[in-house]
C-alpha cells in the first residue's frame, strides 16, 4: 500500500481545480497546469482536497499510485508558490548575465555562451556569481538548471565551475612533489 498515495492532497486558496476524466486542469495565480493521469489510477475530488485511488488491484496500478498522487501534488504547488532552483558560480572570471529570453555565460571559453531559456521559465541573476532558475514545472526547472550546470561542471580539485547552491563537492588533494 503506497503511503504516499493515501494522503490526500489540500488545496490551497486561490487554486482553482476542473477534472475531466483523468484529465486535471490547475490553475492558479502563477500560471496553468495540465496533468494526465494515467487510466492505472482514479483521481476524485473531496472536501477541498484530491485524492488518487488505485484503479484495481495490479502492480502496474499500484506503482502509479504514489506517482500520480505526487504529480498533481507538484501541479497544485507549481501553481501556487513556484519552483526555484539556485546555481552558484565559482572561477576566476567565470559569470552570468540574464538578458531577456538569453542567458549569457562567460565560463574560460574562448567565446560566450549564449543559453536560450525555454518558455515558462523565468532565469535571474542577482549578482554576477548567482543564478535563479524558477517556474511552474519542477520537471522543466530542475532540467533547465541541469543544463546551465553542464556546460562547467565542478572540478574537484579547485572547486570551479557551476554547482547547485546545495551542492557538496568533494575535493581532491592535488599532486606532491
Amino acid at each position: 500500500m503506497s503511503r504516499i498515495g493515501k494522503r490526500p492532497v489540500e488545496v490551497p486558496s486561490g487554486v482553482e481545480i476542473k477534472m475531466d476524466g483523468n484529465t486535471i486542469n490547475v490553475k492558479g495565480p502563477k500560471g496553468q497546469r495540465v496533468f494526465n493521469a494515467p487510466s492505472d489510477v482514479v483521481v476524485a475530488m473531496e472536501d477541498g482536497a484530491v485524492t488518487v485511488q488505485p484503479a484495481n488491484d495490479t502492480k502496474r496500478a499500484r506503482q502509479m499510485w504514489g506517482m500520480s498522487r505526487t504529480q498533481v501534488e507538484n501541479c497544485i504547488k507549481g501553481v501556487s508558490e513556484g519552483f526555484t532552483r539556485k546555481l552558484a558560480i565559482q572561477g576566476v572570471g567565470y559569470r552570468a548575465q540574464a538578458q531577456g529570453k538569453t542567458l549569457k555565460l562567460s565560463l574560460g571559453y574562448s567565446h560566450d555562451i549564449d543559453f536560450a531559456i525555454p518558455e515558462g521559465i523565468e532565469v535571474k541573476t542577482p549578482k554576477a556569481t548567482e543564478i535563479e532558475v524558477s517556474g511552474i514545472d519542477q520537471q522543466l526547472v530542475g532540467q533547465v538548471a541541469a543544463n546551465i550546470r553542464e556546460w562547467r561542471k565542478p572540478e574537484p580539485y579547485k572547486g570551479k565551475g557551476i554547482r547547485y547552491e546545495d551542492e557538496y563537492i568533494f575535493r581532491k588533494e592535488g599532486k606532491k612533489k
